[in-house]
């Protein structure tokens, strides 16, 4: 044999030996574990969805109950129509009646209508609702009719002012009742609320 195979033959046998010799050892302790890798960078944003369909519309609710209805307002004059006359530095007798020519009051006036008078001294700016009484003095309208009003006085005298309005269409409560509260004796408070003029 020569010696060349003798030290293959050497050499493959501690192969062998060495082969068989080595076991697997027991399984070692596990590792630390590694620090957290830096987080990646966003995606990019998907495209949004298909808007979604409207909902139903809701139900009308129900409607609320009626208000109680409010006081009826004062009634107004029926149909009122105003004339005002003025008869300036006139005279009354103790004898009788005077009368004045009023042609504003017609028959429909006498049925249906009002006739307010009052006087001043002439130059006065204070008037007085008839029938008036100072002291031993009385003045009062006794009557009206067709184009007419009367006066009687227990005195005579002149230079009198007399202003006469003529309302067509109510009667004295029913002028009353279409302004409330009015004083016909308050010739300022008449003229403001009839919106008389001269």
């Amino acid at each position: 044999m020569t010696k060349l195979l003798r030290y293959v033959l050497l050499i493959g046998m501690i192969c062998t030996i060495s082969i068989y010799s080595c076991k697997k050892g027991p399984q070692g302790d596990k590792g630390d574990t590694g620090a957290t890798g830096t987080p990646g960078a966003t995606g990019a944003t998907g495209p949004g969805g298909p808007q979604g369909a409207n909902g139903n519309t809701g139900a009308t609710g129900a409607s609320g109950a009626t208000g109680a209805t409010g006081a009826p307002g004062a009634p107004g004059a029926d149909g009122t129509t105003v004339q005002s006359f003025l008869l300036t530095n006139r005279s009354v007798s103790l004898v009788g009646n005077t009368r004045f020519l009023i042609p504003a009051i017609t028959q429909d006036i006498v049925d249906k209508g009002v006739v307010l008078v009052y006087f001043r001294t002439t130059g006065s700016t204070i008037w007085y609702a008839l029938p008036y009484a100072e002291d031993d003095r009385t003045i009062k309208l006794t009557d009206y009719g067709v184009g007419f009003i009367d006066i009687r006085a227990n005195f005579s005298s002149g230079g009198l002012d007399f202003r006469v309005i003529v309302i067509a269409g109510t009667s004295l409560t029913g002028l009353q009742a279409g302004y409330p509260g009015l004083d016909i004796k308050n010739y300022t408070q008449v003229a403001s609320t009839l919106h008389i003029i001269n």
